[in-house]
C-alpha cells in the first residue's frame, strides 16, 4: 500500500522541482540523439495526410443501392454530421463522423442509437485531420 502512494507522490514532487527549474533558467541538455529522434518524429508527423481515429458504423450491405439510399436518409435527417462509406468486399460500410477518441465517438453512437439499432464505433486511420476540428456536431 504505501509502496502505490509513494511513487505517484515521488512522480508529483519531481515535476514540481522540474517545473521550478525551469523558472529559474534552468536548461536542459538533451543528447544529439534524442533531439535528432525527436526532430525526424516531428517532420514524419508533418508529412502524414491523415490521422488515426473513430467513426460510428451505421450499416454494412452488400447491396450498393441499398447503402446509397440510406446515406441519403441519414444525410437529409442530420445534415451536420459528415457520412461517408467504405468498400470492404463484399460490405458496404456506412460510417458517420470522425474523432479523435472513442468516448467522443461515443456521444454520436448515443445520439444515433434513437433512429439507428446496432451503430457501433469503428477505428479508422485515414481521417484528415480537418475533419477532426470540424467535428463540433
Amino acid at each position: 500500500m504505501r509502496c502505490k502512494l509513494f511513487l505517484p507522490i515521488l512522480l508529483l514532487a519531481c515535476s514540481f522541482f522540474a517545473i521550478d527549474a525551469q523558472a529559474q533558467g534552468v536548461v536542459f541538455k538533451e543528447e544529439p540523439v534524442i533531439t535528432d529522434m525527436m526532430d525526424r518524429f516531428v517532420q514524419i508527423n508533418k508529412s502524414k495526410e491523415t490521422v488515426e481515429g473513430w467513426r460510428i458504423q451505421i450499416m454494412a450491405t452488400n447491396d450498393r443501392q441499398k447503402l446509397e439510399s440510406a446515406r441519403q436518409a441519414f444525410q437529409y435527417r442530420y445534415p451536420n454530421v459528415p457520412v461517408d462509406w467504405v468498400h470492404n468486399r463484399p460490405w458496404y460500410q456506412l460510417r458517420a463522423g470522425a474523432f479523435a477518441t472513442k468516448l467522443e465517438a461515443l456521444r454520436l453512437k448515443y445520439i444515433l442509437s434513437q433512429d439507428y439499432t446496432g451503430t457501433y464505433p469503428v477505428k479508422d486511420d485515414s481521417i484528415r485531420p480537418q475533419e477532426l476540428i470540424n467535428a463540433a456536431y
